[in-house]
């Protein structure tokens, strides 16, 4: 009736009205996600770079011990101090004391756990805070490199690092030779003092931060999760890392925000990462509950629209439905009326109306199916002499020929004929039937014929069916006549039934010689014409008698035949009744 109705229309109305304030909702969080991630990065570098300078801090003042140091007067004396028998005298044994000393007090002066050591090439002596040593220039020559040297140790099945700084008296740009130098110190010290920062750095609320060199290495803090540091370390060497990098990694449907700081000192990185999940619940948690609010508030005005569906819009329906079937004369509607509102009361006068309009035209109604039934009997009628003046022929022939058998048997089927169309108080007889009364025709004429034959293909469903009397037996007498009498080398009729899209059909097909296309055009349209003197009147009662009985769909319909003549085919509806909606 109408392409949307009220509630459709609402509830369109709700949901144009609902997606501006989605898309400005999802604009600014998105908006608010992306400044919350940027200003994340910016304090995650930020607390990177504050750590990076307090272990840049403490490794250049690890560094600035051997400078220190070189320049001291005992260290000096110690330099100039040549074994005549390979024993240290009194003197020497007191200033290797006040070394030891110095290097002890020097360990101490720092918050890291180091190691100072200072080497003569000339004395082949290593002097540590709490030991002098024989140590050969050979061992000693590897110490001869500039920078931080780092080294990798392997303790418990973890692997620790060792980072050392040389300072070599006199200086040389190149790779000196320590059998030319004067005085070697050393300081070193291990990763265990970068972990401690690290735990103390991961006490302050980040997650799992470590320190990463390419080339040699992690150094995990204590209670790293290894498994996930190893696997965001494999996603970082996709790509090189640049001085300060802020990446977001997926691992495992988890994003995770990955910042870094390089040091310029020991070219070590710093990196830090978080769970963005973490860090964006609160957005989430947000988003679900403005969503559930949004599809509440859907709901609720579903219901509400609903309501005004259910209270103005059906009713409003019912009453242009019922003046509708009222327009096609149907006077048996009725409108059940609902509750005590205004459309209540309006069903209940359109329900007096329409009894009132119909207590007016009953008997003007059933007049006319009076006379409809009249013209349906005098149409039938008009067939009954029709094949009986064929019989009465046939007999008189075969009485002429002396064929006594044949006049028995037509006049036994037609004694059989008679019975059935003398039972003229029935309107409707059922299918088997009339193809029974059809089969005794066909015997009839087979002995006319001998090269008739027939065939008769009806399922089981359609033998039940009522239909009116005499609306097969026209159909088959023409096929005899016009496509098998005329034409020698014609002989087979065939009767077929079936059940499609809710209509019954029925074809009779001969294999004789048809009809042009033009012929059957007009043969066709000529059915639903007024009987003129050029047709015969059988198939146009046949069609007159389907159309008057089971309505306009109903009819007869021509065809060619697959079997070469022509097939006449009837098609009629079992429930001709239409159910009213209220």
């Amino acid at each position: 009736m109408y392409r949307y109705n009220l509630f459709t229309k609402i509830v369109l109305l709700i949901v144009i009205m609902l997606i501006p304030i989605m898309m400005l909702y999802i604009y600014s969080n998105r908006t608010t996600t992306e400044v919350l991630r940027r200003e994340l990065n910016q304090s995650n570098i930020n607390q990177l770079n504050f750590f990076q300078t307090q272990v840049n801090t403490n490794i250049e003042l690890l560094s600035s011990w051997p400078n220190l140091l070189i320049h001291d007067p005992d260290i000096v004396s110690f330099n100039d101090i040549y074994l005549q028998n390979g024993y240290l005298n009194l003197d020497a044994i007191t200033l290797v004391k006040r070394i030891q000393s110095k290097l002890a007090i020097q360990e101490s002066s720092s918050n890291w756990r180091s190691h100072l050591s200072i080497y003569s090439p000339s004395l082949m002596r290593l002097v540590t805070d709490n030991d002098m040593s024989d140590y050969r220039i050979s061992q000693a020559q590897r110490w001869a490199k500039p920078g931080w040297q780092v080294t990798s140790l392997h303790d418990n099945n973890r692997m620790t690092f060792n980072f050392s700084w040389t300072t070599i008296s006199p200086y040389t740009a190149s790779t000196p030779d320590l059998r030319d130098a004067s005085t070697v110190i050393r300081v070193e010290f291990d990763s265990s003092n970068i972990q401690d920062m690290l735990d103390k750095f991961k006490s302050d609320g980040r997650r799992d931060p470590f320190y990463y060199n390419p080339e040699l290495g992690v150094v995990y803090n204590r209670s790293a999760d290894h498994p996930l540091t190893d696997e965001l370390i494999s996603h970082l060497r996709e790509k090189p890392l640049q001085e300060l990098e802020s990446r977001t990694i997926d691992i495992s449907d988890q994003q995770y925000m990955v910042n870094a700081v390089r040091s310029e000192v020991t070219g070590w990185y710093m990196v830090d990462y978080i769970p963005l999940d973490d860090v964006l619940q609160p957005i989430h948690n947000s988003n679900r509950l403005f969503y559930l609010s949004m599809i509440a508030l859907l709901l609720m005005s579903c219901l509400a629209s609903y309501l005004l569906y259910a209270q103005v819009q059906v009713p409003i329906r019912q009453l242009i439905a019922g003046f509708d079937r009222l327009k096609q004369e149907d006077y048996s509607v009725r409108i059940r009326p609902k509750g005590r509102s205004e459309f209540a009361y309006l069903s209940i006068r359109f329900n007096s109306m329409v009894a009132q309009i119909q207590s007016l035209f009953e008997n003007v109604y059933m007049e006319k199916i009076h006379v409809r039934e009249a013209r349906l009997k005098q149409l039938q009628s008009q067939i009954n002499p029709h094949f009986f003046y064929n019989c009465f022929s046939f007999i008189t022939s075969m009485a002429k020929l002396n064929n006594q058998q044949a006049v028995i048997a037509m006049s036994k089927n037609l004694s059989q004929y008679y019975r059935y169309t003398t039972r003229q108080e029935r309107d409707l007889v059922p299918m088997i039937e009339e193809i029974d009364f059809v089969q005794n025709y066909l015997e009839i004429q087979q002995m006319r014929m001998s090269r008739l034959n027939y065939n008769i293909h009806l399922p089981e469903t359609i033998k039940s069916i009522l239909i009116p009397p005499l609306i097969v037996q026209p159909l088959v007498e023409n096929a005899v006549i016009h496509g098998i009498e005329r034409y020698s080398s014609a002989g087979l009729i065939t009767i077929t039934g079936w059940y499609e899209n809710d209509q019954w059909f029925l074809s009779v097909e001969d294999d004789g010689k048809g009809m042009e296309p033009e012929a059957l055009v007009n043969l066709q349209q000529s059915l639903s014409e007024p009987l003129g003197e050029e047709m015969g009147c059988g198939l146009w009662n046949v069609h007159q008698r389907l159309t008057l009985r089971f309505g306009e769909q109903s009819g007869v319909h021509l065809s060619a035949s697959e079997l070469g003549g022509l097939k006449v085919t009837l098609s009629w509806t079992s429930n001709q009744g239409t159910n009213i909606q209220e």
